[in-house]
């Protein structure tokens, strides 16, 4: 049944790729609808642009919103790299509204931070000015795009708005010694921060370390992390794990077989999203 629903899925999304991309309503089952806007600018640069899910339903109830962080080393990818799976996670979901983003990519001219982080800022001003409501969020991202979300998240959210971070192989914590074999270590300690942005007393690397501002408010987290990859080190994981223990934040940790890549392949997606929906229930508990 599962695969025959992502069968499904991905002959939607070649739909809409061999009609443009110009759809504006998608049907995921019976009584599931999402209007699409596609690639709203929030910002000045070309990079600057969202996708919109808004639910089909006549009902006026103020929603949260899903926004979706793709990865790609903080120098790569694109938001359509997570289309499918945003599809998917919006069944479990069809109440919820849902942004899937692109944001600037660092490069040789161009620092990662603080442009990521304020490019999530931006979508979050976009979507309470159209919504004419400020929405309670949940942040999720894959590799770069969940390092990004945890560190808006414990750090530059001002207004408490994120109510859960859904990190999937992300780098929590950039001075861990394991996590400098990774190949592109020398571009996240030149490129990645505008040192212009540090004050005095904290390293580049420290600032951009999601751990490090890691406080008793902090929201909810639930990561999810290979238990072959060859990327993020275990060491990342536990670094987390630790670091919301200690502060007492409602926190769960899952591995699943495979490398950096293999988070969204069967049956790992499945066991995510369900993962996900439990989690998100638990926090409405609270």
């Amino acid at each position: 049944m599962k695969k025959n629903i992502k069968i499904i899925l991905i002959s939607l999304c070649l739909l809409f790729l061999l009609t443009g991309c110009k759809e504006k309503k998608i049907k995921l089952s019976h009584d599931i609808h999402f209007d699409k806007e596609e690639n709203i600018h929030y910002g000045k640069s070309a990079e600057q642009v969202m996708d919109l899910y808004l639910p089909s339903t006549g009902t006026n109830k103020e929603k949260e919103v899903f926004i979706i962080i793709h990865g790609g080393g903080w120098r790569a990818g694109t938001k359509s790299q997570l289309t499918f799976f945003t599809l998917s996670i919006m069944q479990k979901f069809p109440d919820h509204i849902f942004v899937n983003m692109n944001y600037r990519l660092a490069s040789a001219t161009n620092f990662g931070l603080p442009n990521q982080t304020d490019d999530i800022k931006k979508v979050t001003e976009l979507l309470k000015n159209k919504l004419g409501y400020n929405p309670s969020v949940v942040l999720l991202g894959n590799s770069a795009g969940a390092h990004l979300s945890m560190l808006y998240a414990y750090k530059f959210d001002a207004d408490k708005k994120v109510k859960a971070v859904i990190n999937i192989v992300g780098p929590a914590d950039l001075s861990d010694p394991g996590f400098k074999n990774y190949q592109e270590y020398s571009f996240v300690e030149s490129r990645l921060v505008d040192p212009e942005t540090i004050k005095t007393g904290i390293s580049k690397i420290d600032f951009a370390s999601p751990v490090k501002w890691i406080k008793s408010d902090s929201p909810p987290t639930l990561s999810y992390y290979g238990s072959s990859d060859g990327v993020i080190p275990s060491t990342q994981e536990k670094r987390l794990d630790s670091a919301l223990i200690a502060n007492h934040i409602l926190h769960e940790s899952y591995q699943f077989n495979g490398g950096h890549l293999d988070w969204d392949k069967h049956p790992n997606d499945v066991f995510l999203i369900d993962k996900i929906e439990t989690f998100i229930k638990e926090i409405d508990k609270k």
